[in-house]
This record gives C-alpha cells, sequence and structure tokens, in this order.
C-alpha cells in the first residue's frame, strides 16, 4: 500500500476491522501511538502476530516519515516545552523555570520531606495563565496513597486569588488500588488529556503499590518489568501530548553506604532512566525544605531551599 494512503490505523498492513477495534479500544487510536510502541504491546493488545505487528509499526513509522532528523528541528520542537511553576522562584530557577512538559519530574524523600505537597501546588498552578508561570490547563491526578486533600489544593488556590470550587472542579482525581489499577489509570490517561484540557498529569506516589505487591527478591524481576511498562506509558503520554508529568517516589534505605545519605529512591535504574528530572526532597527547620538537583539532562546540579506554608509551596523570605 503506497505510503500518502495510510492515514488511520485501520489503514495500516495486516490490520483489519477487528485488530482496528481492539487496538482503539486499547488506547492505539492514531498513528502516532503505533509508531512507538512495540510488537509485543499490539501482540497483547490486538492478539496480533508478530510479523503482523512489525509491519504495522514500520508503516506508522514511514507514514509519518520518523527517523534523524537535523538538530534544529528538534530546536524548534523544544519552543514548544511548556513550564509549569512551583510556587518558589528558588525551586523553578533550580528546575529551569518550572515542571516542564514533554518529559517526566520525579521527587522523592522521606516520609514528611514535602512531596504530595508539590502536587497539590502545582495541580492549581497549572491552571493559571501564562504570565502567572501556569498552562490554562487542567489536571489529571492518579492517587495511590489516599494522600488527596480538597481543602489543601482550595486553600493553595484561595492563597493565590483563585476560586477554590473552580479549581477543584478542574482537578480529575483517581484512587489507584493496586499497581494494575495504576497502570490502566495511566493507559487511560490520553483518552482525558485533549477532552479536558490536561496540561499536569500526577502520580502521588510511583511505587508504593508495586512496592507492597512485589515482595521479596523473587519478585523483583517483575516488578521491575511492570514499572518500566507503566513509565514508559507515561513517558509517551508526556512526550506525544505536550504535558507535564509529575511523579512522587518513597525512598528506602541502603545498608551498603557506610558514608553519606543511605536513602536511594525506589525502582532503581528502571525510574531513575524514566524520569528525566530528578529532585531529592529533605526536612529543614520548621517549614523548610531543601530540594536538591540529582539529575537533568540541561541543567547543573544544585540546591533550593523553600517554605510549605499554609498557602503553599513559596521562598524562604516571603
Amino acid at each position: 500500500m503506497p505510503k500518502a494512503e495510510i492515514k488511520e490505523v485501520k489503514d495500516l498492513p495486516g490490520i483489519g476491522p477487528q485488530a482496528a477495534e481492539k487496538l482503539f479500544s486499547a488506547g492505539y487510536k492514531t498513528l502516532e501511538a503505533i509508531a512507538v510502541a512495540s510488537p509485543m504491546e499490539l501482540i497483547e493488545a490486538a492478539s496480533l502476530g508478530e510479523g503482523t505487528a512489525d509491519k504495522a509499526i514500520k508503516a506508522a513509522r514511514d507514514a509519518l516519515e520518523m527517523g534523524y532528523e537535523s538538530a534544529d528541528v528538534l530546536a524548534e520542537r523544544r519552543k514548544l516545552v511548556g513550564r509549569v511553576t512551583t510556587g518558589s522562584k528558588e525551586l523553578d530557577t533550580l528546575i529551569g523555570g518550572g515542571i516542564e512538559t514533554q518529559s517526566i519530574t520525579e521527587v522523592y524523600g522521606k516520609f514528611a520531606s514535602g512531596k504530595t505537597q508539590w502536587c497539590f501546588q502545582t495541580a492549581v498552578t497549572v491552571q493559571e495563565p501564562k504570565d502567572k508561570g501556569g498552562l490554562e490547563g487542567n489536571c489529571l491526578y492518579i492517587d495511590s496513597e489516599n494522600s488527596f486533600r480538597p481543602e489543601r489544593v482550595a486553600a493553595i488556590a484561595e492563597a493565590r486569588g483563585m476560586n477554590p470550587e473552580e479549581v477543584l472542579k478542574n482537578i480529575y482525581v483517581a484512587r489507584a488500588y493496586n499497581a494494575d489499577h495504576q497502570m490502566l489509570l495511566a493507559e487511560k490517561a490520553e483518552e482525558m488529556i485533549k477532552e479536558k484540557n490536561i496540561k499536569l498529569l500526577i502520580v502521588d506516589s510511583l511505587t508504593a503499590q508495586f512496592r507492597s505487591e512485589f515482595i521479596g527478591r523473587g519478585q523483583l524481576a517483575d516488578r521491575q518489568q511492570r514499572l518500566n511498562k507503566h513509565m514508559r506509558t507515561l513517558q509517551k503520554i508526556a512526550e506525544m501530548s505536550n504535558i507535564a508529568v509529575l511523579v512522587t517516589n518513597q525512598v528506602m534505605e541502603r545498608p551498603d553506604i557506610m558514608f553519606g545519605d543511605p536513602t536511594a529512591p525506589v525502582g532503581g535504574n528502571v525510574v531513575g532512566h524514566a524520569s528525566k528530572t530528578r529532585l531529592y526532597l529533605r526536612k529543614g527547620k520548621e517549614e523548610k525544605r531543601i530540594a536538591k538537583l540529582v539529575d537533568s539532562p540541561s541543567l547543573p546540579d544544585g540546591e533550593a531551599v523553600y517554605a510549605v506554608t499554609p498557602q503553599g509551596i513559596a521562598d524562604v523570605d516571603e
């Protein structure tokens, strides 16, 4: 079939009406979604043969002319990246202007280090006008620890001069009851992004359900495989929909570390490689918190001191 004739998923070689319907139901509604999928994903979604899945992916990539492109084209695409303010100028400066779209930002730390406060804060600020650090969009919030508190969100909104009721209406919350449910909610998020003008997807927390369900070394490989698939889904959503993805993560103690901080984020390299920006949060005195930029593809390591106040995240001197 000539490349020009491939306009939709049903036009792909080997994809009949029944297979197209299965792919559509599984969330593979566009050529872009097929092009960035793995053969195994399509095999599971629509019971395709391996050869058919390979051909469909290649045809989708050819139709979209996916391949090498010059760096100046990538530079133009980077201009489309938006940023969501954290509410603190110090924090925003540390991470290059705010939590950016097209990638995953991960914040991790011990209990009471303020991870969920980032979620509450950005669920509000993403709704603000662009000249105030927002993206004029709404928020999807996957809550795996039953930690979402609408009254806290309302207080932050009111402190920023926004209508609390309207702000809460624009945050769509789903409680994830297990790892499979959490993965399903992420996969279904794509359906709501355009319909609800979503600009930020939050997962709080990323690893809690996986950590409680997959216990012991015998289940470690399975856990990491599932986590990898989950992170891949979040990555695709961020890149293809140009939205910001913010995930929180727990930490574990590493007994092999004799000197320095023995804490490390859960999920190992699977989470580390997928998260483009990683921040380690620590509790300071009273309202103070310290955020350390651990990893970023374009920014130097550094730290910022900020405050978690009744009005939300703010600079210490405010």
